[in-house]
Formats: structure tokens, sequence, C-alpha cells
């Protein structure tokens, strides 16, 4: 079996959707002697910021010496990205031998009415957990994938859980209220388990804190057992700002990544990472979480790609993003004449996150379609083709025509989906690869 067959053969299993639900996964971990009653899970829910406070998290812990496992998603540059192991991606042979394990088991339980139809998400945390316990990780990071009551990755058995962001994604799933989807990301409170909550509106967090206290599960919020003081930009790139729990105060600590929201991200898995030092009788020492932070990046998250000219990607995949991103690009970027490239999935609030980005100041929004299923029909949207919006059949064409007009004082604004972003990232680097000139 090649890489690419085995890859095409999880990813065939998309055809079955999003079945939200723990019996299909759980049948098939029977399976494979339940590695999710055995690997050590850190788990983390959240509308968005999941993906940076993973990464945050995983390199504070990497300089600790800690041997960690990740599991994110969506990837941006590869498929194997989303299993990691010290931020190294599953190797080519491993996802093989996974897959040749996994595809009779899978064909096994396809023959049982009631658990039929393995989702692609299912197979991916199967196996992801059973590759964990082989490698005998110290930990493993685990992002979850849809809300959490009922996203396949609540089989775990976290030592630790967070709650990163509450805000409307996935309400056709999730319920169309913050108190509902509260709840749904509340699932993953276990009983006697810490949980660490970020900056969350007042109504959502109430929801949480009621599943904490019913649970018995420690509480630790963001701005009350611990704290961020936000300072300033980064002369480079990114963030300044000083952390305070219960074991003092850290102060000018710096994140590579741009936006305020990343000090929100930052400050949550410092309190993570204090709690796991705690759990295991290690050092929490201001060296390892300077060195984790440094050496954080994450593509396609406010990933500046070019200088000259000022090209940005920003996966921002949901209204909830697209706030905060807007957010940052008039705080940051203040002055710039914005081209903004847009894309994203009819699943999303398109018209609220196109709204949100008209109110960016001297900017223009070039909206587009892309190769994915589900994929915005831009017959629907020839009425934002006026003053303010202009609508391109081809992102390809639409991109190199925006690229060939940019002059100084413009930037280049691409977001909306991460799989459009991943799209456009992987174009854009083998044109002239990320901080040449394009």
């Amino acid at each position: 079996m090649t890489i690419e067959e085995a890859i095409a053969w999880i990813h065939n299993r998309v055809k079955f959707g999003q079945r939200p639900g723990l019996e299909r996964v759980q049948a098939l971990l029977d399976k494979v002697g339940n590695p999710e009653k055995k690997v050590p899970v850190i788990h983390i829910a959240g509308t968005n910021g999941k993906g940076s406070t993973v990464t945050y998290l995983r390199n504070m812990l990497g300089a600790t010496g800690v041997t960690v496992g990740s599991f994110t998603s969506p990837y941006i540059t590869s498929f194997n990205e989303r299993i990691a192991i010290d931020n190294q991606p599953i190797v080519n042979e491993d996802l093989i031998t996974l897959v040749e394990k996994y595809q009779p088991l899978v064909a096994e339980l396809d023959v049982q009415p009631e658990i039929q139809g393995i989702t692609e998400f299912e197979v991916i945390t199967a196996m992801m957990l059973d590759y964990f316990l082989e490698k005998q990780v110290d930990v493993a990071i685990v992002e979850v994938g849809l809300g959490g009551l009922l996203d396949s990755t609540n089989v775990v058995s976290p030592i630790l859980t967070a709650i990163t962001t509450i805000g409307y994604d996935h309400m056709d799933v999730l319920g169309n209220t913050l108190e509902k989807i509260a709840a749904q990301k509340a699932g993953i409170i276990k009983s006697q388990i810490p949980v660490v909550t970020g900056n969350i509106p007042t109504e959502a967090l109430t929801v949480i804190e009621e599943f904490a206290k019913k649970n018995q599960a420690p509480l630790y919020q963001y701005q009350k057992e611990y704290q961020v003081e936000y300072l300033r930009p980064d002369n480079q790139w990114g963030e300044q700002f000083n952390y305070l729990d219960g074991a003092g105060k850290i102060n000018r600590l710096k994140v590579p990544l741009l936006g305020r929201h990343q000090v929100e991200n930052a400050g949550l898995a410092i309190q993570l990472y204090h709690l796991y030092c705690q759990l295991k009788n290690l050092p929490f020492i201001e060296k390892n979480i300077q060195t984790g932070l440094a050496q954080t990046s994450w593509p396609g998250r406010m990933e500046k790609i070019s200088d000259e000219p000022l090209v940005i990607l920003d996966g921002a995949h949901n209204s909830h993003a697209i706030e905060r991103l807007v957010e940052n690009i008039q705080t940051e970027f203040r002055g710039f004449n914005i081209k903004i490239l847009f894309s994203a999935l009819e699943t999303k609030d398109v018209d609220e996150m196109l709204n949100l980005l008209a109110k960016i100041p001297r900017s223009r929004v070039y909206l587009t379609t892309f190769e994915y299923p589900k994929a915005l029909d831009l017959s629907r949207y020839a009425k934002f083709n006026n003053k303010n919006f202009s609508v391109v059949s081809l992102w390809q064409f639409g991109l190199a025509e925006l690229l060939e007009d940019m002059e100084e004082g413009d930037l280049l604004l691409v977001t909306g989906s991460l799989y459009f972003i991943s799209q456009v990232r992987e174009l854009l680097i083998n044109l002239g690869g990320a901080d040449e000139e394009i």
C-alpha cells in the first residue's frame, strides 16, 4: 500500500459525514485493546483557539523534557501533521501500518447495522490513540473535532481538560444559543479532573461552571485563577504580555503569533502547563515557558507569508474568529489599504462573516470559491458584487491579479476556511516561498 492509497482509504470514510455519538468509535477501540483508557490525555475543546493552545502547551512541555503526542485538525500542509509526536508528524510507514491494521476491523463493524458507517474522524481518533500508546508518549494533547459531549475524542480518560472559547459555530449540530453550545463543549468535563477556561462570555461560562460543580471538577478561569495582562505588539511579529497565577507573576512574555487573542490562548496554555507540572512533580520554570512560546509557529493563523508584498493568511473560519480578525487588523494595520481574498464553507454564516469584514476601513473583499465539498456557491452571492465587494470565480487568477496590483501601503489578507487557506498557502510557497518576495 502507498501512502496515497492509505490516506485515500481514510478520506473515503468522509461519505458517512458528521455523526455525533461514541458508540462507533468505542466499538472500534474495543477491538484494539482500549488504548483510550491507557493514554494520559489533556483534552481541549472550544469554538476557536484550540490549535494554537495545543501548540503552545506542546512546546512548553517539550522544553521540559516531556514526550508529547498531539492530535489536531484540520491539517495545513500534510495529512500526517494531524497525528504528531514532539511536533514531528507521523511518518508514512507508520500511517500505512495503521491503515492496514484498521481496514479489516472497520470492514467487520460495517456489517453490523447498529454501528456501521464509522466516519473518517472516528477512524483517525482510534488510530491516534493506538499509535500514542504504542509509542509510549508521556501525555497526548487531544483537540476536540466538533463540540465535545458527543465528539469521538470524548472516549478519552483525561488528566486535564480545557475550553478555550465559546462562539457561534456548527449551530445545526451544537445548538443556536451560547448556552446550548457551551453545554456541548462542557461535555468533556470529567469527575474531579481540573478544567481550565479561556475568555468565555458570561452566559456560556455559567453553564460550564454548573458542569464543573456537578462533576466536582476544579475550575481555573481566565482573569480569576490565572490572569493575563496584555502589553503591546512585539517589535518583530507577535505580542507581549504578563502572566499571573497562584505561584506568582511572569513578566514580559512573548508569543510569535499576532493578535490579542493569542495572548489569551497562551495564558490558558501556561495554566494547563502549570497544572501538569504540579500533577507530575515537574519544575515550573520560567525559562521553559519562554522557550516553548518562542518555538511556536502555527501555519495559517495570522501568518505572514511575505513581506514585499505584505501577505497574511488567517484561517478565521467562523463569525467568532472573523470578529477577532477584524479587531487585529484594525489594531495592528491601521492605515493600510486592505485587500481581502475570502472563501468559506456553505455550512458557515457567510453573510455575517462578510458583513464583519466590510467593517475594516480602507478594505475591499474579493469573494471566491475553491475545490472542496460544501465550498460556497458563488451564484448565491451576486448581491455582494458592489463597491465594497468583488466576486472572483477562480481564486488562482484573482490571487495573481491582486498580487500584481499590490503597491506600498497595501496588505493582502487571505482568510476564511482553513481548507481554502491551505490551498492558497501551498500555491504561494510554491511561487516564491514564505518570507521571500513572491
